[in-house]
Formats: C-alpha cells, sequence, structure tokens
C-alpha cells in the first residue's frame, strides 16, 4: 500500500514540474517576442548632406632622392694602384678617384703605336708604287684598310689605358667607396658610389583627380619631416603619363633651395598641392556614406526612421568628402555606418 502511495506522489511531483516549466517557457518566449518587436529597427550613424566651400589643398607624401647618383665600375681588370678620394669628399667632374696599375695597357699602347706606323709606311709606299705602276688598285685598297685597323686598334688601345684612371662624369659626394690600394679588381668591379644632392627630387604619387590639376613647371610648397617648420620650394618636373599599377600616377618635385644640404637623399618629404583658387560652395557627404564605394554611386538616406537606397551621381572627392552632383539636397541624412545590416525600406535608429 505504501509502496503504491510513493508511486503516486512522484507521479504528482513530476506533473507539476513539466507544468511550471511548461508555463516558464511560455513566459519566456512572450518576453523575447516583445523584446524582439522593439528592437526591429537597426541603429546607424549618420551625417547630415552639407553646402560647403571644399579644400581643394591635398598632401602626397614620398622620399628624396638625389638628383644623380652613379655607381663607378672597373673598366679593366687589375691592381689598385691609389685611392684619391674618401667616403664623404666632394668632387667634381672629370676628377680622378682611383688609379688601376696599367703596365701590360701601356705595352699595349705601344705595341699598337708601331703596328699603327708601320701600318702607315707601307701605306704611303704602295700609293707612290701605284702611281708608277708598281703594284695594283686591290693591293694599295689592301694596305690603305691595313692603315684604318692599325688606328683603330691604338685608339682601342689608348682609351684601355685612359680606363685605368676612374674619373668622375659628374659633381658630387662620395657616398661609398669599395676598394682599398692594393686591391685586385676584375672588369666591372664597382668602385665608388657618387651622389648629386645639390638639388633634390621629391618622388610622389597622385590620383587621376588631382594629376588634372598639375602642370610641369608649377611651384609646390615642400615640408621634410624633420624639419615640420620649415618650408622649401619645389618645381613639378615629371609627371608620368599612364598610372601605376594602384591607379596612381608617379610625380617628380625637384627641390633647388637645399641650403647646407639640410635635406638628405631617403628621408620622409610632403608636397602641398592646391589650385590656388577660389571654390564655389559644393554638397557634399562623407566618403564612407557611399554603398560599396564611390564608385557605385549609391548612399541610404533616412527619412522617418526608414533607410531608402538612393542613387546619387559622385563628383569631386576632397580627401573623406565627395561632392555629390544630383541625387541629394541639404539637410538630407545618410547613412555612414551600419550599412551592411540595411535593405531598401529597412527601420533604422539613428545615432550621431
Amino acid at each position: 500500500m505504501k509502496k503504491v502511495l510513493y508511486i503516486v506522489i512522484i507521479i504528482a511531483v513530476l506533473g507539476l514540474g513539466a507544468y511550471i516549466l511548461t508555463k516558464n517557457k511560455e513566459k519566456n518566449d512572450a518576453e523575447t517576442a516583445v523584446v524582439s518587436q522593439k528592437n526591429t529597427a537597426v541603429t546607424v550613424r549618420t551625417a547630415v548632406v552639407k553646402n560647403e566651400v571644399p579644400n581643394t589643398d591635398y598632401l602626397s607624401n614620398g622620399t628624396f632622392e638625389p638628383s644623380q647618383q652613379l655607381e663607378f665600375p672597373a673598366e679593366n681588370a687589375g691592381r689598385v694602384v691609389s685611392v684619391l678620394v674618401d667616403e664623404g669628399d666632394v668632387v667634381r667632374k672629370g676628377q680622378v678617384l682611383a688609379v688601376i696599375k696599367g703596365d701590360r695597357l701601356s705595352i699595349d699602347v705601344q705595341n699598337a703605336q708601331a703596328a699603327y706606323q708601320n701600318a702607315l709606311a707601307d701605306s704611303q709606299r704602295y700609293e707612290n708604287a701605284f702611281k708608277t705602276g708598281g703594284v695594283t688598285k686591290q693591293q694599295l685598297d689592301q694596305a690603305k684598310l691595313a692603315l684604318v685597323n692599325a688606328k683603330a686598334r691604338l685608339d682601342q688601345a689608348k682609351i684601355l689605358m685612359g680606363d685605368a684612371s676612374i674619373k668622375s662624369s659628374i659633381n658630387g659626394i662620395v657616398n661609398k667607396r669599395s676598394i682599398e690600394p692594393g686591391s685586385v679588381v676584375a672588369s666591372g668591379t664597382v668602385l665608388f658610389e657618387l651622389v648629386n644632392v645639390s638639388t633634390l627630387k621629391l618622388k610622389v604619387t597622385v590620383n587621376e583627380q588631382q594629376v588634372s590639376t598639375l602642370k610641369v613647371g608649377s611651384m609646390v610648397p615642400v615640408k621634410a619631416s624633420v624639419f615640420p617648420d620649415k618650408e622649401f620650394k619645389g618645381k613639378v618636373t615629371f609627371i608620368a603619363p599612364k598610372a601605376d599599377a594602384s591607379l596612381n600616377f608617379p610625380v617628380e618635385i625637384e627641390i633647388a633651395n637645399n641650403p647646407g644640404n639640410e635635406i638628405k637623399a631617403g628621408m620622409y618629404g610632403t608636397a602641398v598641392f592646391g589650385s590656388g583658387k577660389s571654390q564655389q560652395a559644393v554638397t557634399t557627404i562623407p566618403r564612407k556614406a557611399f554603398v560599396g564605394g564611390v564608385g557605385n554611386n549609391q548612399v541610404f538616406v533616412v527619412n522617418d526612421s526608414v533607410a531608402k537606397l538612393v542613387k546619387v551621381t559622385a563628383g569631386r572627392i576632397f580627401g573623406e568628402e565627395v561632392e555629390v552632383l544630383d541625387g541629394l539636397k541639404e539637410g538630407d541624412v545618410v547613412v555612414t555606418s551600419g550599412q551592411i545590416n540595411l535593405q531598401d525600406g529597412t527601420k533604422v535608429n539613428p545615432v550621431k
């Protein structure tokens, strides 16, 4: 009898527990539904469409490079007899930098000189003999050809002899010296690296809209990162006719006013570009308002807490602001963050 009573009590307890769980689940589902209804709006950040005069100045960073940078290799193999300059020395065009032993080359010049004198004498004898009928026209032509060849070999020997003295072909500074007296070098061994920093080049890149405002010869203010308070004058000397792989156009700016060589090659610099013309007010929105990039010409406009996908016509880009030619008016509110969660007609909760 007691056993049956225990079973009845257990069944009653289990039934009561199941009932309570069912009620709790229904209550939770109801609360979740209420919260879901309250949170149907997507939270987004917005910005107001403005009419303003844009700042057309833009900056482009690059690296200063020497106007000339040359490596001087050995034309002939041999032992270095003397090195006449050191790293940091200022050299002039035509100055001898080093001398390579040229004993063998001197002998080659002497042999070539002797061969030339012999060919010259033969040519003169054959010419005199031809006048008297002693030799044929063919023999005279062969003698003249031999004279030409001998002269060419003599000139070549003199050039090689002259190459034993390594001379600078530019005005500049010795940036690197790779030899010492007594070194044995092979033909083509780089002996010196010379740079000319009397004028520097700042290499930067600009996009397609910016490059249209530039001209060769235009003056551009330039700043060096190590001298933030100084401004140097630069002149545009090159504008690439073709964009690089990133769709930007390489531009070179020459800087001539570098007193005391303050700016060193390899330093970072900034070119400040600007139209210098007064601009009329234009309609602009933040660049990040565009869905999928500026090229897609689509933005979400918020009206009565509803996001509408609107087609617009983008114009010029001013840094992080973009000109809008059509599709928006001043005072419109556009979504700048959260577009990935939106569709046309989605309810939104705008925050600034």
